[in-house]
């Protein structure tokens, strides 16, 4: 009992100085290179675009395919050079911003896959799926205090200075990286080929599951705010606290998948998605602020929910062995995804507008949702 807890303390801990100092760069980058070097709008979302380039190739391309030893090696070497990179971000110019961002982007790509994976070693299911669930519930809880704390040191401190701060989250993912558990050394089934886990119908199941709250979230993130300020004239206030609305359900969400484990995930992901798509319904119709943050509410839920039951159907639906490629394979596919949707976005609300945005999203959801009944059929 005493190494199950132990072991749920590292993964815990470092998920969520990974996560927090991660979501600190993804948000902090954008402020520095337009704030501080004069970059321009394309060039913010340029230097952005390649962040989660990097990640995607080494998540897709060399985790994958790397045996558990050589894994672990990379992952520790991987967590070191994170720690290293971290500060000079407080003195980066014109150019080396772009060599940290992909530097720090690409050893990223071998840090959350392997945290995954080991949090879903346990053979019993239902202390697997409850780890997993806690692990979800860092990563809430690190958009939580991560902001808060950054938010925080910000009224004392450059922004410049916030990344030197923060190095405190890179030397503790580096020191507890030493820690984390991998699985035996693969002996069997180390060959099978990428289309084998693509074929699999929980993996198809996790990606149109996460798919579905992906696109909605990342128009949310992005622009759920301005549509509030220009279509009800609310103060940032009120725009600040319709996302803590937002992420007070999708703990909520999280939580309760921590204390009771799914039984039926097909079915929780069938009513998360319809979740999405009414939470996109009332979005649309709200004539008022109070009807706005209403449909927050109600997309935070499976905002909690989305996430954790994508990644409890990789755990029952690959031996361990496999584990590692379906992670991988899932991780770099919502990292594309999360760089091509606001290239996407910004495409649609510069020729339609915003609100046309969001009902092709909402069509969008729900066509989907179709495909997702089909696949979770095949799903045992």
């Amino acid at each position: 009992m005493s190494s199950l807890i132990y072991s749920v303390l590292v993964i815990v801990s470092m998920t969520f100085a990974v996560r927090a100092s991660n979501n600190m760069l993804a948000t902090t980058i954008p402020l520095l290179v337009k704030y501080n070097l004069n970059f321009n709008g394309v060039m913010i979302g340029l230097i952005s675009a390649i962040f989660s380039v990097a990640t995607f190739f080494m998540s897709g391309f060399i985790n994958a395919s790397l045996k558990s030893r050589e894994r672990r090696i990379l992952f520790i070497t991987s967590a070191i050079i994170y720690s290293i990179l971290f500060p000079f971000f407080a003195i980066a110019n014109f150019i080396s911003v772009w060599i940290l961002s992909i530097a720090v982007g690409f050893v990223l790509g071998a840090l959350m896959p392997n945290i995954i994976t080991s949090a879903s070693l346990y053979p019993d299911q239902r202390i697997r799926e409850r780890i997993v669930s806690i692990y979800t519930l860092a990563l809430s809880l690190s958009l939580i205090v991560g902001p808060a704390i950054e938010s925080e040191i910000l009224t004392k401190i450059s922004l410049r200075e916030t990344f030197v701060f923060f190095e405190i989250f890179g030397a503790l993912t580096a020191i507890l990286s030493f820690f984390i558990k991998f699985p035996q050394e693969e002996t069997k089934n180390t060959t099978i080929r990428a289309g084998h886990i693509f074929k699999n119908a929980g993996f198809r199941m996790s990606v149109i599951n996460n798919l579905i709250y992906n696109v909605p979230f990342a128009m949310i993130t992005v622009f759920g705010g301005i549509y509030a300020k220009e279509t009800f004239h609310v103060s940032y206030s009120i725009v600040t606290l319709l996302f803590a609305l937002f992420f007070s359900t999708s703990f909520i969400s999280r939580l309760f998948l921590t204390i009771k484990p799914p039984q039926n995930i097909p079915l929780q992901m069938l009513v998360s998605a319809l979740l999405t798509g009414f939470g996109l319904i009332i979005l649309l119709i709200s004539n008022n602020i109070f009807i706005y943050s209403i449909s927050f509410l109600i997309l935070g839920i499976p905002h909690g929910l989305t996430y954790p039951l994508s990644l409890l159907t990789l755990t029952r639906s690959f031996p361990p062995e496999l584990r590692n490629k379906a992670n991988s394979y899932f991780f770099s596919i919502l990292t594309a995804i999360g760089t091509l949707i606001p290239i996407i976005f910004g495409l649609t609300i510069q020729f339609f507008g915003m609100k046309i945005t969001f009902i092709f999203i909402t069509i969008f959801v729900f066509t989907l949702l179709l495909f997702l009944k089909q696949t979770s059929k095949r799903f045992e």
